[in-house]
């Protein structure tokens, strides 16, 4: 389930749905020549016609002041006083030591290549993100109050039937929410684990004693159940496939498993749909119950985060209108003319370019809707198996199956597959491309990048472990794995060349993962969403726990949404 999947394209996208800013004005009150470097001597008046005056201070006093506005005051408002302050935000070196104070000097960042990096961008993006949730902890902990209040409500006939599994369900939820951010912080700020050796391979830094030592003060303190939530296998693919095995029927409720429990069905009694209370800066809805089964994948889409699609083990792709009304409003179930259903099995993944919206599922098919006509059906692509993880680039649709398949198809042709690519031993489990090379990531506990225009593959890297999400952005592909960890690449001229391990404090298979220069988000099938500064290693912002197994993410303009096994969606958006 991959993050990539959708490369929104805002010039063929309905109106609508586009994000309009207002025009940033070009008021020039000194009418002063701009200056990269330092300002012309000219500029400035002198200090002995007033002294006291902002202009007339050396250059680097006024560099070192606008170090203390935040970020969107140095590029939006300095630049409408006089054209003097609007190359203050031009300073390249003023925004490193900016990002460097937010994220602390002993913290690597950015972890990839620094070749063409947006020190700018990253701060506005990371300044926003400590805005919005570095306080979430503490309201998570104030809602873990009220729902133990309620707990202590329910019915004694409803008590027994949670007392069987559930008595420390207020202690776990506490340790996740708030212990998890002690640990990260003691641990400075998340631990690294690896880095890469001659062989590609990545190697433990730590030894083993250390590792031991802070992976068992992590477990104690989350109070999680090591048992049922880590173990060798935690995702519904057997580990025991091979190319005579048949795939699991879809429509068998005897195959229905957890991500992180296999062969079993946890029953989770009846919680409160509402989410922890987020700041004041968000504002979390939980969109109005429709599916009647675990989503799977979730999508924002048109460019601010205004829509949302959201797919489901009941076989159902819908639209979603964030924006109106308190909790949001369904706008259609997707399918053709006569259907009943979407699709004819689970709907596992979600892919989308501009109008395009792709959903892959369990019935070996690749569905298209057309989004200007409002999830109109145009048409349907036949895979050899289940279809795992989508993404789009242009007209290119790429789509991972359990056939240890990669498919290229061109979404105009009447015969869209254009080449079928086997670079893995094991089901595909996530990609990210760009116009030149895909990434992907397979059961089998291997990395590959394939060349799209030279039609071969170009690297293969072994692992031990399986990547199970992945975010591909400028020159640094972040994933996730089945224990928990997030791994770091670097990527340039077709080269993926291992960086760093680290441990954010999941533990349990990563199942979603965005990562832009200022932002990292990652869920887990440990119920646990994590808000991070991508920095190496990561610095941890915030950890919510939620009542059900997290299946999936997607972050648009700031817009989040989190698609869960209890069939519900919850969207945290910036408060009106």
């Amino acid at each position: 389930m991959s993050e990539s999947g959708k490369q929104a394209s805002d010039a063929s996208f309905p109106d609508q749905l586009k994000h309009q800013r207002p025009g940033s004005s070009n008021v020039d009150l000194q009418g002063l020549p701009s200056s990269l470097g330092s300002p012309p001597a000219e500029a400035i008046r002198s200090p002995s016609a007033e002294s006291s005056d902002l202009l007339s201070l050396p250059w680097e006093i006024i560099i070192h002041i606008a170090s203390y506005l935040p970020a969107h005051c140095v590029v939006n408002v300095l630049p409408k006083v006089c054209r003097l302050l609007s190359t203050v935000g031009e300073d390249v070196t003023a925004w490193q030591l900016r990002a460097h104070r937010l994220i602390g000097f002993r913290a690597r960042f950015p972890v990839g290549p620094r070749e063409d990096f947006n020190w700018l961008n990253s701060c506005l993006e990371m300044e926003h993100l400590i805005t919005c949730w570095a306080g979430e902890v503490q309201h998570v902990a104030e809602r873990l109050e009220e729902n133990q209040e309620e707990r202590d409500q329910v019915r004694p006939q409803e008590r027994e039937l949670v007392a069987g599994g559930h008595d420390n369900e207020a202690d776990e939820g506490d340790g996740m929410a708030v212990a998890a951010q002690e640990v990260a912080y003691a641990a400075d700020e998340g631990v690294e684990v690896a880095v890469e050796a001659e062989d590609n391979e990545m190697q433990p830094v730590f030894d083993g004693d250390q590792m031991a030592m802070l992976r068992e003060e992590l477990e104690c303190r989350l109070e999680v159940g090591a048992a049922a939530l880590v173990g060798n296998e935690r995702m519904w693919l057997n580990a025991d496939v091979g190319e005579n095995v048949p795939y699991p029927e879809q429509n068998d409720p005897s195959h229905l498993r957890n991500m992180n429990n296999r062969g079993c069905v946890e029953m989770i009694p009846h919680q409160s749909a509402r989410s922890p209370s987020p700041p004041l800066a968000l504002e979390c809805i939980t969109l109005p119950s429709s599916h009647i089964a675990a989503v799977n994948s979730v999508l924002l889409l048109g460019g601010r985060g205004a829509v949302c699609a959201t797919a489901s083990r009941d076989y159902d792709v819908k639209l979603w209108d964030v924006e109106a009304g308190s909790d949001g409003v369904l706008l259609n179930r997707l399918g053709k003319k006569g259907d009943f259903t979407s699709h004819r099995g689970w709907v596992w993944c979600l892919a989308s370019q501009g109008p395009l919206l792709a959903s892959g599922g369990f019935d070996s098919t690749v569905r298209l809707w057309d989004l200007q006509e409002g999830g109109r059906d145009r048409g349907l692509i036949r895979a050899s198996a289940p279809v795992l993880c989508l993404s789009c680039q242009g007209d290119v649709l790429l789509a991972g199956t359990f056939d240890k398949r990669i498919n290229i198809y061109d979404t105009r042709a009447p015969e869209p597959l254009i080449k079928s690519v086997g670079l893995h031993g094991n089901a595909v489990l996530c990609l990210a491309a760009d116009d030149t090379y895909i990434i992907s990531g397979g059961k089998d506990c291997t990395v590959a990048v394939y060349d799209r225009r030279a039609l071969k593959a170009l690297k293969k890297i072994k692992m031990s472990s399986f990547l199970s999400s992945m975010s591909y952005s400028g020159h640094e592909v972040w994933a996730g794995d089945n224990k928990g960890m997030l791994r770091c690449f670097s990527m340039q001229t077709g080269t993926l060349k291992p960086l760093s391990q680290f441990d954010v404090g999941h533990t349990a298979l990563v199942t979603g993962i965005h990562r832009t220069q200022g932002s990292l988000y990652t869920c887990s099938t440990d119920k646990t969403l994590k808000i991070h500064i991508p920095s190496g290693p990561p610095k941890t912002l915030c950890t919510l726990c939620h009542p059900s197994v997290v299946h999936g993410l997607s972050v648009e303009a700031g817009v989040l949404a989190l698609a869960s096994g209890d069939a519900t969606v919850n969207i945290w958006r910036p408060g009106k």
